[in-house]
Formats: C-alpha cells, structure tokens, sequence
C-alpha cells in the first residue's frame, strides 16, 4: 500500500504516514518487505507441519542448527508439550514429503509426527497496530 492510501486509511498526511513508518523501521518494529508468492504456481502445494522429538534426549538440543539447510522447510517453532519442535514444510508430492521426512529424522537424530495440511482459509492476518 502506498504512504498516500495509508493516509487516507488513517486520515493522515502522506509526509505524516512516511515518519511514522521510517520511525518504526528505525525501532525495528517493521523488520522488513516481502513478496506474496503463489506455493501453488510454483508446484509446492502440499504444507505440512511436523512435530519432531530428539531420539536421545540427553543428547544437545541442536536441531534447528542440524535442519536449518533443508530448503523444503519454511518454518522453526520451539514449543511447550512433548515434542521440542515443529516445523512447517512445504514440498511438492507426498513423496517429497516422505523424502523429506527421512532427512529430517536421520539429520537431526528425532522422531516426527506429521499433520498435512489440507487447505488454509487464513493466515498471515495483520495485527492491529495501536
């Protein structure tokens, strides 16, 4: 959206609209630009999230570090409950899917638990700015 219809969204100048905006890059609380891409025109349709357990929990706690070079996976979250990790995966087959499976388990040394996606009504929704 340009500083000129966030303006006129806010009912503020467009000179008024780019400080604010340049101030909260400045804060960091905008971190950055990105494009909207089409998974499904680019033949990646298939999201799934895997919960994934260390085989040894004794062992260090270094999988994020161990998968962060697998294209295939979009997304690292460090959660509460039972497993350690879940990662969102975007791949064009199921057979990537195994495929990537198989890697995750061997390079990180865990267990998975795989939820596929089967549509998405939402999500990157905004949050409300006061």
């Amino acid at each position: 959206m340009s500083f000129t219809d966030l303006g006129k969204v806010t009912g503020l100048s467009t000179s008024a609209v780019h400080q604010r905006v340049r101030r909260l890059e400045e804060r960091g609380v905008i971190q950055g630009y990105r494009a909207v891409v089409d998974h499904n025109a680019l033949g990646m349709p298939l999201i799934a999230f895997i919960s994934v357990t260390p085989l040894d929990p004794a062992a260090p706690d270094d999988v994020p570090e161990r998968l962060r070079d697998i294209g295939d996976l979009e997304a690292c979250h460090s959660v509460a409950g039972e497993e350690s990790y879940i990662l969102k995966a975007r791949v064009s087959t199921p057979g990537d899917l195994e495929d990537l499976l198989a890697r995750v388990r061997t390079g990180a040394n865990v267990s998975t638990r795989t939820t596929v996606v089967l549509s998405t009504p939402w999500e990157q929704r905004p949050h409300p700015v006061d």
